[in-house]
């Protein structure tokens, strides 16, 4: 093979490879220019639900549709040659019957070109997420945290201290023995997020969760200080462009309202400059 060919991008079973290896890398992406900055960088790259509170203005992902995310969906794959791209099944598509599941991860598959969805909950969804992967429907779990659920959860709290650790391990021995190829862990104790990767067969990623997983996500809006609704604690900042986007808008409209903006340079005359050799 050439030195210089392209990276074909993951599958889930590659993922699913990676178990106690070299950590797995991801974020999540809603456009075009945000895949292509991230996909020589991450191993798959998440088209979120949180896009209904990043980029919608939303106050939860309980309103995210499915044509939301098969839209952003499109437009992440579209920045993609390198990573591969798990796309998040909105709250209401798959909780009412492994069929309605399949149905829904059917169409997100084949609009988006997706490698993979993912899902939220443990013991409740493993019928459907065997259901999914017997048809050809590879499947990431979620636990712990899961907000389409905050409503049941009481509020975005963190999962499975004390007693009801062992609810949480069984949630995730039940993902991985359905047959999700990977399970991401958010907002669960240290302690209880290392044990569960020791436990279960499946890579682990970690969202406010344990260095010892054997992956990490965040919301790419959240690390690039670019969401500033709220800040969770697991959030590290590694930029702060939100606050350098506003200082540019205010000094873009003070230039307007000073006539300095456009200047000559921005402006055409006249006539077209001769060209030169």
């Amino acid at each position: 093979m050439s030195a210089t060919a392209r990276k074909t991008a993951p599958l889930p079973d590659d993922i699913r490879a990676r178990k106690g290896g070299v950590p797995l890398v991801s974020l999540t992406a809603y456009t075009t220019p945000m895949a292509q900055l991230m996909d020589a960088h991450c191993d798959f790259v998440l088209v979120g639900d949180s896009v209904g509170m990043v980029l919608h203005g939303l106050p939860s992902t309980l309103g995210v549709t499915l044509e939301m995310m098969i839209l952003h969906g499109q437009a992440v794959r579209r920045g993609l040659s390198r990573a591969m791209m798990v796309v998040d099944m909105p709250f209401g598509s798959y909780e009412e019957s492994p069929q309605q599941a399949f149905r829904n991860a059917a169409r997100v598959m084949a609009e988006t070109g997706a490698g993979a969805v993912k899902l939220e909950g443990g013991v409740t969804m493993a019928e459907t997420i065997a259901f999914l992967v017997r048809r050809g429907i590879p499947v990431m779990a979620h636990v712990g945290l899961t907000p389409q659920s905050i409503n049941t959860l009481g509020g975005y709290r963190v999962q499975g201290r004390g007693a009801a650790g062992d609810a949480l391990m069984a949630d995730a021995q039940a993902v991985a023995q359905a047959g999700a190829f990977a399970v991401v862990l958010e907002k669960v104790p240290e302690a209880l997020a290392d044990q569960i990767t020791a436990d279960i067969i499946i890579p682990t990623i970690g969202i406010g969760a344990s260095a010892g997983c054997d992956g990490q996500i965040l919301v790419v809006d959240d690390m690039l200080g670019l969401f500033t609704a709220f800040r969770a604690k697991f959030v590290k900042r590694y930029a702060d462009l939100g606050e350098q986007a506003e200082a540019a808008v205010a000094a873009y409209a003070a230039e307007v309202r000073a006539r300095s903006f456009p200047a000559a340079e921005h402006v055409f005359g006249d006539t077209a400059p001769e060209r030169t050799i």
